[in-house]
């Protein structure tokens, strides 16, 4: 009930609606480029990370109270709905870890992966040892970014010496991007823009993925 009101709203955007909580007096509305699961059973799994919720809405009197500013849309003047499909699917997530072995990315390069997101520690890290793999994918065109293991916060690549070699190796930082968004992003600009265009967009803000006003506490 809470969804089909929510889809009644004058707002653009992919939203997911999930219960607030355990029980069925509040569902929240998040966007879609925002929210993740962070549990496997609970009624209110779905989370927005690195933002608060678009509204909430109650199930029961069909009330919908926003909780931030958002885009409003006249939808009278929505002629027609164009679907762009265009993904390159040769993209691949990887998750480090200590002593991580740069054959891993030599591999996915050497199989013809146009792109590669890493997840990385903390700021946004891997170990040196990997540092190879990333070169080996620098000199094959092969779009190379960073995201955070960590739920909240964002990637800073410029506080330590390890972020700083990896961007000079071509290592573009995701910022606050969550990991699987960055991911579809990358399938998306690889479908649908040249390599130079598409590393360009990699670390902008198209839609909603990328929160600027988030602080960074070191």
């Amino acid at each position: 009930i809470a969804a089909v009101k929510a889809a009644t709203e004058p707002i653009k955007g992919v939203y997911v609606l999930m219960h607030g909580e355990t029980g069925d007096t509040v569902c929240h509305l998040h966007e879609g480029t925002k929210v993740r699961k962070l549990h496997s059973s609970r009624r209110d799994a779905f989370k927005s990370v690195n933002e608060t919720p678009i509204a909430e809405v109650n199930p029961f009197t069909k009330k919908v109270t926003y909780l931030r500013e958002v885009k409003s849309q006249d939808r009278s003047k929505i002629k027609e709905v164009v679907l762009n499909t265009n993904l390159e699917e040769k993209v691949a997530l990887i998750k480090v870890y200590p002593g991580i072995d740069s054959e891993i990315l030599k591999f996915y390069v050497d199989n013809g992966y146009k792109g590669i997101i890493l997840e990385g520690t903390g700021l946004g890290h891997t170990p040196e040892t990997f540092f190879e793999g990333i070169d080996y994918a620098n000199e094959n065109n092969v779009l190379v970014a960073m995201t955070t293991q960590t739920i909240n916060g964002r990637v800073n690549m410029n506080v330590y010496s390890n972020g700083r070699e990896l961007q000079a190796k071509g290592v573009i930082p995701c910022e606050d991007m969550l990991s699987e968004v960055a991911f579809v992003k990358l399938m998306h600009l690889l479908g649908n823009y040249e390599f130079k265009e598409a590393k360009e967009l990699m670390s902008k803000n198209i839609a909603g993925e990328i929160n600027e006003s988030i602080n960074l506490e070191c």
